[in-house]
């Protein structure tokens, strides 16, 4: 079934896909993965050819699209246009939208990982050590760091700018296109904020526990959720501004406030106590972050774990396994596993009085708990 789409998409890619009530979920992953590879490459094709010497920025980009990713936002996109559009409309006209989130998602992974100083995502070299690395193989002059860094910013612009050349490929009205990207900038300039925060913590004196949520809402939960299902239902014409404020549009507000809470709780835990084989990064990523778990193993913590904390921190080489351990005695995971529970609890009250099938529910259900309990 799954060639038999992509050849129809191949050769009509907004025309309609035989919809049954499972099929356009069913291959949704799969129908993403082709639109983006086919896009992927057109793009890289044309700019290969008015320099080879640009191949070191287009292998980045390609890799940071076509490198993997479990592609949660076009699956909430999905079931945002779904529960307006209804499960037989045809999903070939909207799904070059839908696929433009995994560009937003990939520009937003490569800046971040500069910015984090990260060596590795999904098992492979981030995009500015593997441009370093191309530098020193290639002999070039020049500092190789400095150059990686400044050619993945680069990555990341271009992603940025192919979001928005895949998206405007949607075979929907200029208008309900308009409509979408209302909800497609906020989720844009929630998530730069969110990120200014994030970078912020690292050095600030003092952070609380309700600014680290805050941070999570707009850096992870807006644009994995939240406005994923809102520009999804905009592209079904759901009604314009109005939206937001009627029973559907608080719905998947509430909905994906606590999925994308959820989500970024689980992504503290996998950072110190994830296993590095399946989430593709080191433990300890994101050691001296502000998260959430290091603030709630502080607020836990006895005076002696609390001095060993700090110790453990001002380190110039972290102790990783010693730092989790602490973390571990001071009850912090669990704290933080409850939260996850009461946020996913609460997507599931969210969804229960939402004006949505049943077929919308249970996956909307299905997907709340997947994030919120990933192995990676």
């Amino acid at each position: 079934m799954a060639n038999d789409t992509f050849s129809a998409l191949a050769a009509h890619p907004c025309s309609a896909v035989p919809a049954t009530p499972t099929h356009h979920a069913a291959d949704l992953p799969l129908l993403v993965e082709y639109t983006l590879t086919e896009f992927v490459r057109a793009e890289t094709r044309a700019l290969a050819e008015v320099d080879s010497a640009l191949e070191p920025l287009l292998s980045a980009a390609r890799d940071a699209v076509l490198g993997g990713g479990k592609r949660v936002r076009p699956q909430f996109a999905y079931w945002g246009w779904r529960s307006v559009a209804g499960p037989h409309a045809p999903v070939g006209m909207v799904l070059p939208a839908l696929a433009a989130l995994e560009l937003l998602h990939a520009f937003a992974l490569v800046h971040d990982d500069v910015m984090d100083r990260s060596d590795t995502r999904r098992g492979r070299p981030t995009a500015h050590r593997a441009l370093a690395d191309g530098h020193r193989a290639a002999g070039l002059r020049g500092d190789a760091a400095h150059f990686g860094d400044a050619a993945a910013i680069l990555v990341g612009d271009l992603l940025l700018v192919w979001a928005d050349r895949l998206m405007a490929r949607a075979g929907v009205p200029d208008r309900t296109l308009r409509e979408a990207r209302t909800a497609y900038d906020r989720m844009r300039v929630e998530a730069i904020a969110g990120q200014f925060l994030d970078v912020l913590g690292d050095c600030a004196r003092t952070w609380s526990p309700e600014r680290a949520l805050r941070t999570a809402r707009l850096k992870t939960a807006g644009y994995t959720a939240t406005w994923p299902l809102h520009y999804g239902a905009a592209l079904a014409d759901a009604g314009g501004g109005g939206f937001a404020q009627g029973p559907l549009g608080r719905a998947f507000t509430r909905y994906g406030l606590a999925v994308g809470e959820a989500f970024q709780l689980r992504d503290d835990l996998l950072g110190l106590f994830g296993e590095p084989a399946v989430t593709g990064k080191p433990v300890g990523d994101d050691l001296g972050k502000p998260t959430m778990l290091l603030l709630l193993a502080q607020a836990r913590a006895s005076a002696a774990q609390r001095a060993e904390l700090a110790a453990v921190l001002a380190a110039p080489r972290p102790d990783v396994a010693r730092l989790a351990a602490v973390v571990r005695d001071t009850g912090a995971p669990e704290q933080l596993s409850e939260m996850i529970g009461e946020r996913v609890a609460d997507a599931h009250a969210a969804l229960a009085a939402a004006p949505v099938d049943d077929d919308t529910r249970t996956a909307l259900g299905e997907l709340a708990a997947a994030v919120a309990w990933r192995a990676a």
